[in-house]
């Protein structure tokens, strides 16, 4: 943030780009922006090299700028404040779809009424043209007919100021604005925008995915210098330069280099490769771009690279001041810190502090449960489970143990399609963003992307019934207040749970304002398959359990002492492409006296 008086030195400059400039085949009327420019003090290297600032946040409203970013500005102020949410929930984005199905309509409507209105224009040009192409060639004697004389007063007085001066054009951009405008409370908010961006790069970060595959439509990961395919969507579309400059300015904003460089270079061969031409819904230029992947290098500490881009910039816009004043500082660093001349560019990515199993997260993530020596443990089995109960007896139970420490199990085909899809669709009105806990409050976070509803058993029969079927299953007392109501949870763009316990750690946690112990035991169930991505992994435990529609996953929380494992974290992998619900049931310790006796062998 650029800030006033004796904080920091400013130095703002106005670029105008409403200059006119004839290409080859149509005339490209760049708009005018403001950029501001920031001093920014760099470490060892004492020097003084001004920073382009985001024009999206930091432009004055009276500025001339793009001009569906004055109605995002309208909007905040014609409409209530909403907090963009859409981007963690993959049932809001696909809604989304029918929300742009109307925006097109309108704009069809748009387009169809001015082509009649040009057509217009185009049959009193060609009326007026014949005119003087067969009446007036001989002026003196057309002329001296009244009829002519009084046509050609009545078109100059009447005619051509009611072309001129019409509101038609007017009143259909006034009708697309307002067809807009109806829609325009459940659009994406700026938040979801940038929210979708640190959605891919989270999903570039997890699974290893090389930007340039992602630009093209591809998941790769880079093996021994070579691109290998970890996934082939059946449907996918390629990233435009202006795509990728948004998702590399996001990263620039929160001076996330590793990534703005990435990012920005897709962005800049883009832009160079399709001629540097303009479209009128990008936000962002060649020159744009190549200004904030400059200074992104610069930080990295790539001055050399730095000062090629920016002289490339010059040469688009000769006459930047600021860039011209980083032009000599790079060349001055280069001469003054010889050494600068030998980065090798390549980037590292930062260690993380609040992750500290970061790097066993993501080799699980990697593995999409492809773990045989985990599973090739001889006590790990599969059977069919009564669990005692009268009523599996009947019917019982196909599980899989896939873990002794901690006790995990998966029980396949616990509900069927329809009992998932009815979970779903009650779970849709109430669907929030989820939760975390936060001292002795809740708050959304970053590390978890998805919303979330709860049920009651009242809602529907079948919630009722899916509390019986866990409760036969575990032998446990699932019923409120001994056990939660269901959260069914969605996942967005690249949606996730970073690794977490699901017992408190804390005793000033929120959970313990149930007056019901803590949670002993989690029972959750997929209701969707996904493509790929999504694996629930048990970070410590050293193994993942891929997404298995219909089954349900069970393990418990705390040790017979009431001691909470430690191996038990565990996370949600970020999905990389599909549609992920799951439905938890967390169980609390009251109510469960006889059913699971304490001990005081920490090891049970």
């Amino acid at each position: 943030m650029c800030f006033a008086g004796n904080e920091c030195l400013i130095f703002a400059r106005r670029r105008d780009r409403a200059r006119s400039t004839v290409l080859k085949k149509n005339k490209r009327v760049a708009i005018s922006t403001i950029w501001k420019s920031q001093l920014l003090i760099t470490g060892n290297l004492e020097s003084v090299v001004m920073k382009p600032c985001s024009y999206r946040t930091k432009m004055p409203f009276f500025q001339p700028i793009h001009f569906y970013y004055i109605w995002g500005l309208i909007s905040v102020i014609a409409i209530p404040l909403s907090f963009g949410e859409m981007y963690t929930s993959l049932l809001n984005i696909k809604q989304a779809i029918n929300v742009e199905r109307e925006l097109i309509s309108h704009l069809q409507t748009y387009i169809e009424h001015e082509s009649e209105r040009l057509d217009d224009i185009k049959r009193f040009y060609s009326k007026v043209s014949d005119l003087h192409k067969e009446v007036y060639s001989g002026a003196a004697a057309s002329i001296s007919n009244p009829l002519v004389a009084f046509t050609l007063i009545k078109r100059l007085q009447s005619e051509w100021q009611n072309v001129v001066y019409s509101e038609e054009a007017v009143e259909n951009t006034q009708a697309l604005r307002s067809g807009y405008k109806e829609e325009e409370a459940i659009l994406p908010k700026l938040e979801d925008l940038y929210g979708a961006a640190r959605g891919l790069m989270r999903l570039q970060d997890v699974y290893d995915l090389q930007v340039g595959g992602l630009v093209r439509g591809h998941f790769q990961r880079g093996t021994n210098g070579n691109p290998i395919n970890i996934y082939s969507p059946p449907v996918s579309i390629p990233l435009s330069g202006d795509d990728c400059f948004l998702v590399g300015k996001v990263a620039y904003e929160q001076e996330d280099y590793y990534h703005s460089v990435q990012w920005l270079e897709e962005s800049v061969r883009l832009f160079r490769g399709s001629g540097g031409e303009w479209s009128p819904e990008n936000e962002g230029t060649l020159e744009d771009a190549l200004d904030h992947l400059a200074f992104s290098h610069f930080k990295t500490g790539n001055v050399t690279y730095a000062l090629s881009l920016s002289q490339e910039l010059l040469h688009h816009d000769p006459m930047n001041g600021r860039v011209l004043q980083n032009v000599e500082k790079y060349e001055r660093l280069l001469v003054e810190s010889p050494q600068l001349q030998d980065s090798d560019g390549v980037l590292k990515r930062p260690n993380t502090t609040y992750l500290r199993t970061r790097n066993a997260y993501e080799r699980l993530c990697q593995t999409q449960s492809h773990q045989p020596k985990h599973y090739e443990n001889p006590d790990l089995f599969c059977d069919y489970f009564t669990n005692g109960s009268p009523t599996l007896l009947l019917k019982p139970v196909k599980r899989e143990v896939l873990s002794l420490q901690p006790f995990v199990v998966l029980y396949h085909s616990f509900i069927t399609d329809a009992e998932g899809n009815n979970i779903k669709l009650h779970a849709h009105p109430g669907l929030r963003r989820s939760v975390v806990a936060s001292g002795e409050k809740q708050a959304t976070a970053e590390y978890r992307i998805s919303k979330s509803a709860w049920l009651k058993d009242t809602v529907h029969p079948i919630v009722r019934q899916l509390d019986q079927r866990i409760s036969m299953l575990t032998g446990l007392n699932v019923q409120p207040p001994h056990g939660e109501y269901l959260q069914v949870v969605n996942y967005g763009i690249g949606g996730h749970y970073e690794p977490h316990f699901d017992h408190a750690t804390s005793a000033s946690s929120p959970l313990f304002k149930l007056k019901t112990g803590n949670r002993v035991a989690t029972f959750m169930i997929y209701l969707s398959s996904v493509d790929a991505g999504g694996s629930t992994v048990f970070i410590h435990a050293n193994f993942s359990v891929p997404v298995v529609q219909n089954a349900a996953l069970f393990w418990w929380n705390l040790h017979r002492n009431g001691q909470g494992d430690g191996d038990t974290l565990h996370a949600g992998c970020p999905v990389l492409i599909g549609d992920k619900w799951v439905a938890n049931k967390w169980i609390h310790e009251y109510g469960q006296e006889f059913q699971r006796r304490c001990s005081t062998n920490p090891e049970e």
